[in-house]
């Protein structure tokens, strides 16, 4: 059984928990299913504005899939969370990226 499979399965016991769907996103991510990962790793966005994790999964998915503009948008938001919480590491990423992304 796939590990996406263990946590779709819980997914659908408890929809809400957001800590299943992310959980959910990264297995979809290690199995190389980006595109299914989004609703996911959005959700945890949407649901938690002070988790800045999704949002940096999500930002590097979307750019993965091409969809600049989107990723753009929330690699900046897991930047202000990064500076905002001092994750010094992630922040010297998101500036990275987005210094990429011009």
């Amino acid at each position: 059984m796939a590990r996406s499979d263990q946590f779709s399965a819980l997914v659908e016991q408890q929809p809400a928990n957001v800590l299943f769907r992310f959980s959910l996103a990264q297995a979809l991510l290690a199995e190389g299913r980006p595109a299914d990962a989004v609703e996911h790793l959005t959700l945890c966005a949407t649901q938690r504005p002070e988790w800045m994790m999704p949002r940096i999964l999500l930002g590097k998915t979307l750019l993965g899939l091409g969809r600049r503009a989107e990723a753009k948008a929330r690699l900046a938001e897991a930047l202000q969370l990064a500076i905002a919480q001092d994750h010094e590491d992630p922040a010297r990423e998101m500036q990275a990226l987005l210094a990429e992304l011009g």
